[in-house]
């Protein structure tokens, strides 16, 4: 794992690209209506069961494979899931840059006033 401080490369807008990439599917959507909806919700469980895939090679506990990823690996996995959960969440609403927001500072305050 990395865990050297060092200051980030510059990334492009978030949610810019964010609606770049969603326009983008929009027009690739191979699923109209609730059920492509639901489709690109559930492709988090994809996205998520990489994550462990990952996990489980870069820990080599599959004694029949040993190790086949490296944490770079779970880092762009679990990318590839944020960015996925903000193109579903982009799907179920055009707000979804607020939405977000609203619910990141609800977590914020929680955790923050939680005692301890």
């Amino acid at each position: 794992m990395n865990d050297q401080t060092s200051p980030a490369p510059a990334s492009p807008e978030l949610w810019g690209t964010i609606d770049t990439l969603w326009e983008w599917l929009e027009t690739h959507r191979p699923v109209e209506g609730r059920e492509g909806l639901l489709l690109r919700i559930l492709k988090l469980s994809e996205e998520v069961g990489e994550v462990a895939e990952a996990v489980i090679g870069a820990t080599g506990q599959n004694p029949r494979k040993g190790v086949t990823h490296g944490w770079d690996d779970v880092q762009s996995e679990l990318c590839d899931v944020v960015i996925t959960a903000l193109m579903a969440l982009r799907t179920l609403t055009p707000d979804a840059r607020e939405v977000f927001a609203r619910n990141l500072e609800r977590v914020r305050e929680r955790s923050s006033a939680s005692p301890g």
